[in-house]
Formats: structure tokens, sequence, C-alpha cells
């Protein structure tokens, strides 16, 4: 009885220490937003949004120069006018407020739904080099750096795959 306790707990002590080797091997991790800085397709969607959030503050500050300037109006013509006109003018100022706030919320909501159709289009560019890289090199499975507490540097393949991925798409 004393044997095949002992041939157990050997066996249950070699699956154990032979599964956290393996993973050692194949656990790896990468800095998913340097893969979008360093590489040259994240380079140029980065590029295109920042056009895209650039121009959307001009508009949005020419917006808002109209507002100030409609209200340093009003407080100008405030003694000048009668109360209902007063009043009018301060009904059509809120007015345009109110569309400024509606403006402003459809550009962020439109910056958000290109930034995400943009990831999605990115990822599916580059899961085939990755997914290709892995099957080479034999890693099981790649973790998102920050979610990472500590690794050793020759876990990490961000600077691998940024090269692998410029060179896959460069060709």
């Amino acid at each position: 009885m004393k044997i095949i306790k002992i041939i157990f707990f050997l066996l249950i002590f070699q699956l154990i220490f032979k599964n956290s080797f393996s993973a050692e091997q194949n656990l790896k991790f990468v800095d998913v937003d340097a893969l979008i800085e360093n590489t040259d397709i994240g380079k140029k969607i980065l590029i295109k949004l920042n056009e895209i959030d650039q121009n959307n503050i001009k508009k949005l500050k020419v917006f808002e120069n109209e507002l100030k300037n409609q209200e340093n109006q009003i407080k100008s013509k405030k003694k000048l006018i009668s109360e209902d006109e007063l009043k009018k003018e301060i009904d059509n100022l809120n007015l345009k407020f109110a569309d400024y706030k509606k403006i402003k919320n459809d550009m962020i909501n439109e910056l958000s739904e290109i930034k995400k159709n943009e990831s999605k289009k990115f990822f599916k560019i580059i899961n085939p080099i990755i997914q290709n890289y892995m099957n080479e090199n034999s890693v099981q499975i790649i973790l998102n750096s920050k979610n990472i507490f500590m690794g050793n540097k020759k876990s990490d393949l961000t600077q691998i795959l940024i090269n692998e991925i410029n060179n896959q798409l460069r060709n």
C-alpha cells in the first residue's frame, strides 16, 4: 500500500513540474501599445486618427469662438435692447450651445467608432503574422504586457514582433 502511495505521489509530482516547466517555455508577452506605435501600419493608423482629432478640434474651436462672440454681443447690447429681445437672443445662444454639445458628442462618438474599426483592421492584418510566429517558435500563449506584473526579458516578444510585422508587410 505504501508503494502505491509513493508511486502515485511521484506521478502527481512529475505532472506538476512537467506542466510548470513547459508553461515557462510557451508563455510570452507583448506590449500591444508598442506594436501599434512602432509598426509601420500602426503608425499610419495613429497618424490618421490624429488628423481626424486635430480637424475636430479646429472645427470645435471655430464654433466656440462664434459662441463667445455672440455671447459678447449679447452682453454689450444687454442695456440697449428690450427684455423680450434679450430673452430671444439668450434662447438662441442656448440653442447654439446645445448644438455645440451635440456636435462635440457626435465627433467623439465618430472618432471612437473609427478607432474601434481601425483597431479591428490592425489586428486582422497582424494576427496571421503573429500566429505564424507562434507556430514556428512553439509559443502557446502571448499575453499583453499590461497584464504582467513581472517577466523575464527573454519572454518579451515586442521588438521581435514589431520587426516581423514590418518585414512581412513590406514584402
